[in-house]
């Protein structure tokens, strides 16, 4: 039961950081949908389901993580990894922000068919994109402080934020050497 316990409690530590992000992320859109819809009509995301999606898109995070195609230039410089991941992770959260809407579409016309035909024929195609938009700068950026964390490691990215953590040893700063 120990062992359980603890790999219960690796998987949540390890879920923590991108859903928390996300959660963050996700708020920020519907916050713009909220300003860009304000005085259509439209009922923008719920709280509750920015929630969601974040829970999702951190597990999501974690298990793409998991797969070996997902660091395919580990001897390349860091930008190739961050694009890669980017461009995984934004299909995905399009895919997620897309179900969203026929989701929606469906509960009005009960059937998923019928949803994805009215979606397709009533969405506001430019408030999509620039939810997209929104979302690949914030996954952008997910991708790179991942990768500089992965690189430079946690304790490290924890003490240049932070500063020395409590029990750990100052390190002088390193200064730049001059050719």
């Amino acid at each position: 039961m120990n062992q359980l316990s603890h790999k219960l409690k690796e998987e949540f530590l390890a879920l923590l950081p991108p859903t928390i992000y996300f959660f963050v992320a996700l708020h920020i859109v519907m916050l713009v949908r909220i300003l860009m819809l304000k005085g259509t009509g439209i009922l923008p995301l719920a709280s509750v389901s920015a929630a969601v999606a974040a829970l999702i898109l951190g597990k999501a995070v974690l298990l793409a993580d998991m797969l070996p195609i997902i660091n395919r230039f580990p001897d390349k410089p860091l930008i190739y990894n961050v694009a890669w991941k980017t461009l995984i992770y934004l299909l995905l959260a399009s895919l997620i922000h897309y179900l969203e809407h026929l989701l929606e579409f469906s509960r009005k016309t009960g059937s998923l068919a019928a949803a994805n035909e009215k979606l397709l024929a009533e969405i506001v195609w430019p408030h999509f994109w620039a939810i997209q938009i929104v979302l690949l700068v914030l996954i952008l950026t997910y991708c790179m402080m991942h990768e500089l964390s992965r690189v430079i490691g946690r304790e490290k990215v924890l003490q240049i934020f932070f500063g020395p953590m409590p029990n750990q040893p100052v390190s002088a700063p390193r200064r730049p050497q001059v050719n």
